[in-house]
């Protein structure tokens, strides 16, 4: 059996993967939501592991954003303030 932060990471993946094909941006607290009446400690590994990978798949943008400027020789895209990241 998988350990909770496995199961909590595999779910986050796929819920990304979902959202991002149905369009719903509010997806992954409706997965939360069912998780949630179901294992507080899965929904502690799911919501941690969706957090840690929405934050890569943002920083990889931006650093792809950066390099394309740099090789292109066009200025580089503003860093996000700190009000940019829905916190």
């Amino acid at each position: 059996m998988p350990t909770i932060a496995e199961m909590g990471e595999s779910l986050a993946r796929d819920v990304i993967a979902a959202a991002e094909e149905l369009g719903d941006d509010k997806f992954f607290d409706k997965v939360a939501k069912v998780v949630s009446d179901a294992s507080p400690t899965l929904l502690e590994a799911y919501t941690t592991a969706y957090r840690v990978l929405v934050a890569e798949q943002r920083a990889r943008r931006y650093l792809e954003a950066a390099l394309r400027a740099k090789r292109g020789g066009t200025a580089p895209p503003p860093a996000p303030r700190a009000s940019d990241t829905g916190h």
